[in-house]
């Protein structure tokens, strides 16, 4: 039997009667997604099936972030540092957003996930554009949870071309030097129409950020585990967020 995406409204999982519950649900989820080639390796299979399983961990997520509550869930797809890796994996990995819409398209439409996508669309084929805008097409009408992939992202381009855009208008006469703050140039990034991540979770045990919106993660409360992105499950999901309502955050403040 094929697995629908998501649980029925109104049917409690076992899973999802362990879920969170309570005010102190993170609105903004990010997660580096790590591991995958490492997973596979371990398994005696090639990086490509690593890959293809990390993506069956995105339904998995996907799937225990609606349930918690939260509102926006950003995945790191794909960096701009990726394109280093082999053509061959690089051109299997950019198969894979394809792959994931032709199979949950539907159903995330049915439960009123709206699809975005932050990153630069210059060098992506063809099919992986297509595929994702037709994602965004359909669901920018859905008022639910918004799934966010990050793909072909780099945080340091990212903030290099918001301070070259605010500069040409300073340079045009369009903008005052002395307008310029947090807002302003937050409002040039390519998270301007999200809230800052409440919570970083990374998977494979690396304990770094990879160039993954550093301007917005300024404040964001990080959670590291081991396991690999494959292998990353809604109970651990469950625990990341069990973490972040046990913490007290100040913001450089005190309680």
């Amino acid at each position: 039997m094929i697995d629908r995406f998501w649980s029925r409204r109104g049917k409690t999982s076992p899973q999802e009667a362990d879920l969170p519950a309570g005010e102190n649900v993170p609105q903004h989820v990010a997660i580096i997604m790590d591991g995958n080639g490492r997973w596979a390796q371990n398994r005696g299979l090639p990086r490509f099936a690593g890959h293809h399983s990390g993506m069956k961990a995105v339904k998995k997520v996907t799937m225990a972030a609606d349930r918690a509550g939260v509102k926006y869930l950003t995945l790191y797809a794909f960096s701009t540092e990726n394109w280093k890796r082999p053509k061959s994996e690089v051109d299997f990995l950019m198969r894979l957003p394809q792959e994931f819409l032709a199979l949950e398209l539907e159903e995330l439409i049915e439960n009123n996930v709206q699809v975005r996508m932050m990153g630069y669309q210059e060098n992506l084929p063809s099919y992986t554009l297509e595929a994702l805008e037709e994602a965004i097409e359909k669901t920018k009408d859905n008022t639910g949870l918004v799934l966010n992939f990050a793909l072909n992202y780099g945080s340091r381009a990212e903030m290099v071309d918001a301070v070259r855009a605010i500069a040409t208008d300073a340079v045009a006469g369009q903008l005052n030097p002395d307008d310029i703050d947090e807002r302003l140039f937050a409002g040039r990034l390519f998270s301007s129409e999200l809230p800052d991540p409440d919570l970083l979770i990374r998977t494979s045990g690396e304990l770094r950020l990879s160039n993954f919106m550093l301007w917005q993660l300024a404040y964001s409360e990080l959670w590291f585990t081991d396991v690999y992105w494959p292998a990353f499950t809604e109970e651990l999901f469950q625990e990341a967020i069990t973490e972040y309502q046990r913490r007290a955050r100040r913001f450089g403040g005190l309680t």
